[in-house]
């Protein structure tokens, strides 16, 4: 697992770690079932406090992207199909209100910008 902190970020390093973990669960690189490093373990790869590792795992457990089960570590949850997509509804809601905002901000039309994204989703070749 590619976790990568940036220490001028405005997000907090749990948050960080969180985001990192909860979208490689997203895009399926982690398994449902996978197991996560132990806190410790992951702390000290990322040389930083356990608190903050912890406190990540914590976010994760209650958004209900992972389990943990004392003595044994910490689960990537069986996730639901739905709660994939609404996590996904969910971060394209985010861009599509900074693309509106620079959109007005750059006296760009709803009609351009909605032949941008047609044009854009019409061409994709990402998968």
């Amino acid at each position: 697992m590619n976790i990568s902190i940036r220490n001028n970020s405005e997000k907090p390093i749990y948050e960080q770690i969180a985001d990192a973990i909860k979208t490689s669960i997203i895009n399926q690189e982690l398994q449902a079932g996978e197991i996560l490093p132990s806190i410790r373990s992951l702390a000290k790869d990322l040389r930083i406090s356990v608190i903050t590792t912890k406190r990540a795992y914590e976010e994760l457990e209650q958004q209900g992207f992972i389990e943990t089960i004392p003595g044994k570590g910490s689960y990537v949850a069986i996730q639901n199909t739905e709660f994939i997509k609404e996590e996904h509804r969910r971060q394209i809601e985010k861009l599509l209100t900074e693309m509106v905002h620079l959109a007005k901000h750059a006296d760009i039309s709803q009609e351009e910008l909605q032949t941008l994204l047609n044009l854009f989703y019409e061409e994709d070749t990402y998968e």
